[in-house]
């Protein structure tokens, strides 16, 4: 190839990038509403009063930022923290705590990942989704096991179903 080829050839290539990545330079997603967050914990920790489990509830957004928090009046000390881990251990690695906390059982090859800061391996973290996209994340914190944590969660989401659906 002659230069004057050559260049023009680079010069299309570097055009051809520079509006590949100017498309791709913004994202849009869709996050819950401080409402439908405080709504979501509202109702979780009332389900779990109704069972007779003083509970702490936490939503968490997309990027495991808390949104809202709730604590039961006995509910232990431990539980705001734990609800809150809980609900980010679900939105960081995209899954439920109850199935996180069979796969990262000692001799699971994800077992190290319990190593990491903040990661609670117990059920009562369930991600919210909507639309096919995850917005967040509730954790709840204080009822006897996992499952009926879990539980309490569910209620929590089915709260806002329909608020957060396209």
């Amino acid at each position: 190839m002659n230069r004057i080829s050559l260049a023009a050839l680079t010069t299309l290539l570097c055009l051809g990038a520079t509006a590949a990545l100017a498309q791709g330079a913004t994202h849009s997603v869709r996050v819950l509403t401080p409402e439908a967050a405080t709504k979501a914990t509202q109702i979780a920790m009332a389900t779990c009063r109704q069972q007779g489990y003083q509970v702490a509830v936490a939503v968490v957004d997309r990027f495991g930022i808390a949104q809202a928090l709730v604590r039961d009046r006995f509910a232990g000390p431990h539980t705001p923290d734990t609800a809150i881990n809980k609900a980010w251990t679900a939105v960081s690695f995209r899954s439920q705590t109850s199935d996180l906390a069979k796969a990262t059982q000692a001799g699971q090859p994800s077992s190290g990942i319990r190593q990491i800061p903040r990661f609670i391996g117990v059920g009562g973290g369930m991600l919210i989704e909507a639309g096919g996209s995850i917005i967040g994340a509730i954790g709840v914190s204080g009822a006897p096991n996992g499952d009926l944590d879990d539980g309490c969660a569910k209620a929590g989401i089915a709260a806002i179903r329909d608020e957060i659906e396209i």
